[in-house]
């Protein structure tokens, strides 16, 4: 059942899951995190406003929950209800279910679940684990380069401290032309360009923590 060509879409859900582990767990080793870096691709949740896929998310516990753990939980119930579905039908009729049918199914099975699991897990994971911080308070906090060589226009990964302690990751870029921030370079954010991106300067305070 796992590679008939009807149930592909829950295989794809399947093999994501995997790769997700792997991927989390060679950013782990190279002190990176995926789940960072899923968080800063989505709205801060202090920044939405009343749309439907914005309302969607307040639904699915986004905000409160790593989004990350989020996904896994999507995954993992859509590639199950998928292949539950396949197989009762299969043994019952002797047929696949169409996949667009099938997916559309498992689709409207799965929302359900990520939300009664997000909220159950909100309740357990403490606030302050869920990185749902604003990235402009992370103005006037100092950065480390963490891997390239940044140049005006071309932002370099870097690593930050939030209010929490925690370390969450962004990308950061000189603020005046001609300056560079190697790999390890410690630099101060200056402005918030978009998003998760920011400029720089060169650390005024180099014994600053």
């Amino acid at each position: 059942m796992l590679f008939a060509a009807e149930t592909w879409p829950f295989t794809v859900a399947t093999f994501l899951l995997l790769l997700i582990a792997i991927v989390e767990g060679v950013a782990m080793v190279v002190g990176s995190s995926l789940s960072q870096s899923l968080q800063h691709l989505l709205p801060d949740p202090g920044d939405m406003h009343a749309g439907l896929f914005d309302k969607l998310l307040g639904w699915l516990s986004f905000g409160r929950v790593p989004v990350l753990v989020l996904l896994v939980v999507f995954l993992a119930s859509f590639a199950l209800t998928g292949f539950a579905l396949n197989l009762v039908v299969r043994q019952l009729f002797g047929f696949w279910v169409p996949p667009l049918i099938a997916v559309i199914a498992a689709f409207l099975i799965t929302l359900p679940v990520v939300r009664f699991a997000g909220a159950g897990l909100a309740r357990v994971i403490p606030q302050d684990q869920t990185y749902a911080v604003s990235f402009d308070s992370l103005v006037g906090r100092v950065a480390t380069v963490v891997n390239g060589t940044a140049r005006v226009g071309y932002p370099a990964q870097a690593k930050v401290p939030n209010e929490h302690g925690q370390i969450l990751y962004v990308m950061v870029e000189p603020e005046a032309e001609g300056m560079t921030f190697q790999s390890g370079e410690r630099v101060l954010l200056t402005k918030q360009l978009a998003g998760n991106r920011f400029a720089g300067a060169v650390n005024p305070w180099p014994d600053l923590i």
